[in-house]
């Protein structure tokens, strides 16, 4: 599909059919090119919980204040950040090491310099998980929409309740949930509400 088309054409879907399921070929394009969404340092610190069983998902919209999509929906994608996606123990540091030709100069370098950004306060470690993840996000959403499937996010969660419930870790952080399907034709949407465009939201300084 066509860049501009592609953001012209993604909506938030609110009703799925509960027929058609997304074969798991399909899942996994998406995702795979979705991780081409940038994150500091590459290091992509995201992980994903793809809820696919009737009981996951009926869990899930409990904790979603009963929003029927998040059971309509062939799956539901929970999105983690690591706050501490920054540190010496990402392997994605190894990878580093062998792009930059063993020069570990130049990684022990980045290592120091995202520390210092994103390590030095547990405020900071939540902007880096949720900054990054949030790419990922909208990347799957777009990549979703390449590959003909709906999406809608949610933030409208039992944050907390996720956490627990789905087992995340300490160093993980909530960002948001992303229920995927096919558009229940016997349904319509409301046309696009206007965005603000350039002139209203940038200033030039």
């Amino acid at each position: 599909m066509d860049g501009k088309q592609l953001f012209y054409e993604r909506r938030s879907v609110g009703y799925f059919d509960k027929t058609k399921k997304i074969d798991r070929q399909t899942l996994k394009n998406i995702i795979n090119l979705a991780v081409l969404a940038p994150s500091a340092y590459n290091l992509q610190p995201w992980r994903i919980i793809v809820v696919e069983s009737e009981e996951e998902k009926t869990k899930l919209q409990k904790l979603s204040y009963n929003q029927a999509k998040v059971t309509e929906a062939s799956h539901d994608l929970i999105i983690i950040g690591n706050k501490l996606g920054w540190d010496n123990s990402n392997p994605v540091w190894d990878e580093m090491l062998e792009s930059v030709g063993g020069n570990e100069k130049i990684v022990e370098n980045s290592q120091k310099a995202a520390a210092s950004l994103y390590g030095c306060s547990e405020k900071y470690q939540i902007k880096f998980a949720e900054s990054n993840a949030s790419l990922l996000a909208m990347s799957i959403m777009l990549a979703a929409k390449e590959y003909g499937v709906d999406t809608h996010p949610i933030s409208g969660i039992d944050f907390e309740g996720i956490h627990r419930e789905f087992n995340l870790k300490k160093n993980e952080e909530l960002i948001m949930t992303i229920c995927m399907g096919y558009f229940d034709n016997s349904k319509s949407l409301r046309p696009p509400r206007p965005r603000l465009d350039f002139d209203k939201i940038a200033t030039i300084i």
